[in-house]
Formats: structure tokens, sequence, C-alpha cells
């Protein structure tokens, strides 16, 4: 049985409904409450639309059954307690706190009895978000992926990609809880690769551009690009800088690659999202999400640009392309 198939197998396993509890289910109507720190111009994304979709597949239709309450925050993390508490007050039957751990945070804040399921956080337990991958203790469940070592990794790709790499700016939202701590703990990885790590802070739109002038000036010569709704809101933005200055950019979604940027490495970020319509789906059946374990992401993708490597002049080794989930020409 190949990998797929047995992810298949063990979703089906751990989530799927008996036939009465489900016609039990389907014959009330439920409200989701969707807390967001994009905006509603900017779309979800693949992501979200696969979490929807599975939800379908499992009898839920919008408008019939289900109401997806929506809250954005337009890419400003001070907005997010107040957007959930007005999730908690109408209130919903389960929140869906996606995207970033800033939003998963502030629904945990907004309330401590309404069941919370999160997607491809970071550092659950190192944050607060849960007591324990195995025994979450509370009202919080979904996925996480430990962000120091996806930051170790996305280092030594880069790396490998690029042998004469000596100083990586990482592009991070020093607002982001996260970020903190991972990135001193990621200083001891980055000299073993004969790397120094660069932070470079930025919040808002208008700090993108300072920002890489300044870091290029210190002889930045690569850039890792940390998961952050404000960097993914101004994707376009970023990508077109490191384009001009010709900086070699390793980034936390594949999205920035099929949109012209040189190579990704995160969380299968689909698939957790897919994992989440099937815990809320158990919630709305009568679990506790003190009784269902936090998952690990266990599936990472390495995504390279092969276009973008030439226009920058750079030849990815074979060994490095044959290791690519997909290498896009």
């Amino acid at each position: 049985m190949d990998r797929r198939a047995f992810v298949g197998t063990l979703v089906g396993g751990l989530f799927a409904a008996p036939p009465a509890g489900r016609a039990q289910v389907m014959a009330k109507s439920y409200r989701i409450g969707v807390l967001s720190p994009f905006s509603a111009t900017f779309g979800p994304g693949p992501s979200f639309a696969a979490f929807r979709q599975t939800l379908h597949e499992l009898g839920y239709v919008e408008g019939r059954n289900i109401d997806l309450e929506y809250r954005w925050a337009d890419g400003r993390y001070d907005r997010l307690p107040g957007l959930a508490a007005e999730l908690v007050r109408l209130p919903v039957d389960v929140v869906f706190s996606a995207w970033s751990t800033p939003a998963a945070l502030a629904t945990q804040k907004a309330t401590s009895n309404i069941p919370i399921v999160v997607a491809g956080v970071g550092d659950a337990v190192g944050v607060g978000l849960v007591a324990s991958l195995a025994r979450p203790g509370a009202n919080v469940t979904g996925s996480t992926f430990i962000t120091e070592e996806t930051i170790s990794k996305q280092l030594e790709l880069l790396k490998e990609a690029i042998p004469r790499l000596t100083r990586v700016g990482v592009v991070v939202n020093p607002v982001n809880p996260v970020y903190g701590p991972v990135l001193r703990d990621s200083e001891a990885p980055a000299r073993a690769l004969g790397l120094q790590l660069d932070v470079v802070g930025v919040q808002r739109a208008e700090e993108f551009e300072p920002a890489i002038r300044a870091a290029i000036k210190r002889h930045v010569n690569g850039l890792v690009v940390l998961r952050d709704a404000v960097v993914i809101i101004n994707q376009a933005r970023l990508l077109r800088l490191a384009t001009t200055a010709r900086l070699p950019a390793m980034y936390g979604t594949r999205e920035f690659v099929d949109a012209g940027g040189l190579m990704s490495y995160g969380p299968n970020l689909v698939e957790m999202y897919r994992r989440a319509a099937y815990l809320v789906d158990k919630i709305l059946r009568g679990a506790k999400p003190s009784t269902l374990p936090v998952e690990q992401a266990t599936k990472f993708e390495l995504v390279i640009n092969l276009k973008t490597a030439k226009a920058l002049g750079l030849t990815i080794a074979p060994p490095l392309l044959q290791r690519a989930d997909q290498v896009i020409e």
C-alpha cells in the first residue's frame, strides 16, 4: 500500500461516522465560525477550498444544514481578538481558526467553551494552544507542525541549491508569537550550514521594500520567507522585490513558487485542512476536543521553479530536483 492510500485509510478509520450518527447530525443545522487573518477579497486559497469540499463530502450543505460565518482581519492581527469575540457572541457551534497561530490564540482567549479546530498552526504546544498533542486538555484540537524543524530544513535545502550562500535574510512578521523563540533556536543549525541569519521584520505592506533594501546593504544573498498572513497577503510585492534584487528565496507555501518564486518547503496544507473538516464533523457528532489528539504534520512538500532558477542564473543539482515533489518548468 502506498503512503497516500495509507493516509486515506487512516483518515477513514479515525473519522468515519456510523450511519445512525450521521443521520442524526444531518437532521440538524449548524453554524461554523471561520476566523481568518486574511481579507475577503484576497481569498482563502486552495486549502480552505479543500476544507469546504470535505465538509460537503461528509454531507454538509451550506445554506441547508450548515452556515459558515466569516470574520476577516485584513492582515491586522490587532483585529483578531474583537472578531473572535463576535463569533463567540453569535454564537457558533465550532470555530475553525485557520491560516495563522495568532488567529488560533485569539480564539482560544475568546472562549473556553466553544470547540475550536485549528489547522497548520506552528508549535501548538509551545505557544500554549494545547497542553499536549496526545491530550489537548481543553477546547482546542486540530493540526500543527514543528516550526523549528521546518525552518532548519528550509535552510538546508536552500544551501544545497545555492552552495555559495552565506547570509540569509529571514523574512518574518515580528508580532507573530511563533517565531521569536524559533529564530533563536535556528541559529545553531544555520551555523552548522555555514550560514548567518539576518532577521528582516515586516508588519505592513509599506515596510517590505525598505526592509529588503536594508537587508541587501547588510550583504544578504538569499531569503527564507516564513509563513505569515501579512507576508502571504503581500505575495506579489515580495516576489517582485526578490526578483528585482535577484535574491534566491525559499518560501513556506507553494503558492509563492506557483507565482514565480524559486523554492518552497512546508507542510501540505490542503491535506491538513481536509483533516480539519473531519474533526469538525466529529465534534458536531458529539466528540469533545479534549479527547481528540492534535495531529502533527507528517507530509511536507518541496517545490522548485526551474524557470525562475534559470532566470537567476542558477543550476539546481539533479539530486535535489529528483527529491522535489514538483518541478515547475
